[in-house]
């Protein structure tokens, strides 16, 4: 074991004992994935509440506890240094009984799941991300995987893993958790969730029914979210009248699909920051939020990240904001220590290699005036998608300076001017 995994490891063990073994006292589960694990660990929290249980949530967006409800301000989706442990330990002090925690790969690498009693355990799907960070696909799948495989080996009783049938990676979380007494893996999908599970309980074909179990379940990654969430309720006992009834009542996670505006246009705000969320989330708006998916527009607002992160996705991004968009806004996200221009030039390459014309490539560095620009371009029926952002509060530039951002209130002052 190399000092920096030793390193990590005495934080996870430590953390346990000072804050005195919570995850003993509550159950358990962790969400992991490339996309998606935010909007599952709220939805689970939600679900269990409404079958009468008090929850925790620990996601890059959230910090709840009972019912206390704040913002994760640590800038890190999988916090480090025992604050896993104290999170755990003040659930139990407000009496909950169940805690959601979303898990990185990242945190994986740092040991950050360890030494937590896992009852189950979510995958949701894999797409490449974080790839220079581990060295390779493969190295970041199997990040994913050796989660799955320690909360097998956890002491708890009748452990759950839940697995998306529908992504080609599953069989390898499935193999890292079958081989332990007492397992139950429990396969699902957004594709059968809806047919057999929302399509056995409600009627689909009723707008009253679609109305009120909100439109923002039915794009195809948030059903992806729902069923690995429902499915973990059904199992745990809840009704299909409690399943219904958490899903009507649920909004949405800010900055995921967040619908700022839907007349006389849509305006959208949203974390993609992958290619294939990137594509799912524009695939999305061209479907359900354009009132002529044909003949209007799709306006992106599109930047990509520095830091030297995973540059291989501009391009790639670029390309698919070509090939569906009809206006594109590039502009500034978050460069770190990079030139933001630089950036934005790699996105751009894939775009002009996709033959998107250049007469409608516009390229504005101040991201606020980006969203306008984008604003000003739409017409009735269009709609707009600001990617990259969705619900952080900062804008990283270099040397560690954080200008404060939120997407969501920009594009309101925006419409409102």
């Amino acid at each position: 074991m190399n000092r920096y995994s030793f390193y990590h490891r005495l934080w996870a063990f430590f953390g346990s004992i000072v804050y005195r073994f919570p995850s003993k006292k509550l159950y358990v589960v962790g969400v992991t994935g490339t996309k998606g694990k935010s909007t599952t660990v709220e939805l689970m929290g939600a679900l269990f509440e409404a079958t009468g249980a008090k929850t925790a949530v620990l996601s890059s967006v959230t910090r709840k506890i009972g019912g206390t409800k704040e913002r994760n301000l640590t800038g890190n989706s999988m916090p480090g240094r025992a604050a896993i442990q104290k999170f755990l330990r003040e659930a139990v002090r407000a009496g909950c009984t169940h805690a959601f925690i979303e898990v990185t790969s990242q945190g994986v690498v740092q040991h950050r799941h360890e030494c937590i009693e896992w009852d189950a355990a979510a995958f949701l799907n894999l797409a490449p991300e974080h790839i220079e960070a581990h060295g390779s696909f493969e190295a970041y799948r199997d990040a994913k995987v050796s989660f799955f495989a320690y909360a097998a080996r956890s002491p708890k009783k009748k452990k759950l893993f839940l697995v998306n049938e529908a992504d080609p990676a599953h069989t390898h979380f499935e193999e890292a958790a079958k081989h332990y007494y007492g397992n139950t893996i429990i396969r699902f999908s957004g594709e059968t969730f809806l047919r057999e599970g929302l399509g056995n309980h409600f009627d689909l074909r009723s707008e009253r029914t679609q109305k009120k179990l909100g439109e923002w379940l039915f794009a195809e990654f948030n059903l992806e979210n729902a069923a690995a969430a429902a499915a973990l309720a059904e199992a745990n006992g809840a009704s299909w009248e409690e399943i219904g009834g958490a899903l009507s009542g649920f909004k949405g996670v800010p900055g995921r699909l967040e619908i700022v505006q839907r007349k006389p246009f849509t305006v959208i705000v949203d974390y993609a920051h992958t290619p294939d969320s990137l594509r799912k989330v524009y695939m999305t708006a061209k479907r359900d939020y354009m009132d002529n998916p044909t003949g209007g527009s799709l306006i992106a607002v599109l930047g990509s990240a520095g830091g030297g992160r995973d540059k291989w996705k501009r391009a790639e991004m670029g390309r698919i904001a070509g090939a569906l968009c009809t206006e594109i806004v590039l502009t500034n996200e978050d460069p770190y220590d990079e030139p933001p221009e630089e950036i934005v030039d790699g996105i751009k390459e894939g775009i002009l290699h996709a033959g998107f014309p250049v007469t409608h490539l516009h390229r504005e560095m101040d991201r606020r005036a980006a969203i306008r620009k984008a604003l000003l371009l739409a017409k009735k029926g269009d709609a707009v998608v600001c990617t990259g952002k969705g619900s952080e509060l900062w804008i990283h530039e270099k040397e560690g300076k954080k200008v404060p951002w939120n997407e969501r209130e920009e594009v309101e002052a925006a419409l409102g001017e």
